[in-house]
C-alpha cells in the first residue's frame, strides 16, 4: 500500500516536473517512502512512549534523528510488524539509555569522538544504504545524499558535544550511533536486507 502511495505522488511530481529523469524520481519515491513510513509509526510510537512516560524524550529523539536519518538510509524488516516493533524499541530504548547511561566529563567527549570516527568510516562505506525495493543507483545522488549524512551526522555530534542539556546530548549520541548500525553491511545481513546498489548493480556503471 504505501508502495502505491508513494509510486502515485512520485508520477504527480513527474507530470508537474517533466524534466525529472527516472533517476531523480527514484531518489524522491525513496524519499517518500521514508517520510510517509514513518507518519503512522511515529503516532504509535509516540502513544506508546506516552504509556511509558517519555512521549516528549521520544518525540526530541525523533526529531533529532531525521536530519541524518533521511539522508544515510537504513535496512527495513520485510513485514509491517516487525517494522513497527523495531521502531518502538528503537525509538523508546534510546531516551531510556539517555536516562540510565550518564555521560559526563571527559568520557563523554571521548565517546562522542569514538561514535564520530565510527561513524564517518560506515559512512563512507555504506550510505545511503538503499533497499532492493527503492534503490539509488545515480552516483551523483549517492554521491549527495552521503555529504549530507557526513555533514548531520557531525554537526549532530558537535551539538552533543557543547550544549548543557545532558540528556538531549546522550539521545544525539546513542541514537546516532543506533542509526548508523541501520546501515551498516551486518545489520542488512542480520535482517536478510540487501542493499539496491548490491540487487541491480555497481553504482559505477550509472550515469553521473
Amino acid at each position: 500500500m504505501l508502495d502505491k502511495i508513494c509510486m502515485f505522488l512520485t508520477n504527480r511530481i513527474r507530470k508537474e516536473m517533466p524534466d525529472i529523469d527516472d533517476e531523480k524520481a527514484e531518489v524522491i519515491q525513496y524519499g517518500l517512502q521514508n517520510i510517509i513510513g514513518e507518519i503512522p509509526k511515529t503516532f504509535l510510537v509516540l502513544i506508546i512512549a506516552y504509556f511509558l512516560g517519555i512521549w516528549k524524550e521520544t518525540l526530541i529523539t525523533f526529531l533529532l534523528l531525521i536530519p541524518y536519518k533521511s539522508a544515510s538510509g537504513g535496512l527495513h524488516l520485510k513485514t509491517h510488524i516487525g517494522c513497527i516493533l523495531a521502531t518502538t524499541t528503537f525509538y523508546c530504548a534510546i531516551p531510556v539509555l539517555a536516562k540510565v547511561v550518564i555521560l559526563s566529563g571527559i568520557l563523554k567527549y571521548i565517546i562522542i569522538a569514538c561514535v564520530w570516527v565510527f561513524g564517518m568510516c560506515m559512512i563512507k562505506l555504506y550510505a545511503p544504504a538503499d533497499t532492493e525495493n527503492v534503490p539509488i543507483l545515480r552516483k551523483k545522488d549517492r554521491r549527495k545524499q552521503q555529504v549530507i549524512s557526513y555533514i548531520t551526522f557531525s554537526v549532530g555530534l558537535l551539538i552533543a558535544g557543547v550544549i548543557s542539556y545532558n540528556s538531549i546530548s546522550n539521545i544525539i549520541i546513542f541514537g546516532y550511533f543506533l542509526q548508523t548500525l541501520m546501515i551498516t553491511k551486518l545489520a542488512y545481513r542480520l535482517t536478510n536486507n540487501k542493499y539496491g546498489y548490491e540487487v541491480y548493480g555497481n553504482t559505477s556503471t550509472q550515469n553521473v
